[in-house]
């Protein structure tokens, strides 16, 4: 398995995401996210020029105050 397949692996759950955020990213603005809220995105597209790409994980999730 090459390192790209294990972050994605990684990156995959959402409470791994949640506890990576607060626990190595020091800024006040982690502290007013939702975890609850954490939504995948599905990073599949077809490029410009018609190629399938498959992106890395992608999450969405909202702040506490909307």
């Amino acid at each position: 398995m090459n390192h790209d397949h294990g972050y994605k692996l990684l990156f995959s759950h959402a409470e791994m995401v949640a506890d990576l955020l607060r626990g190595f990213v020091k800024e006040d603005w982690v502290n007013e996210l939702d975890f609850s809220t954490l939504e995948k995105i599905n990073g599949s597209y077809i490029s410009d020029d018609l190629r399938e790409r498959q992106d890395d994980i992608i999450w969405r999730l909202r702040r506490k105050q909307g």
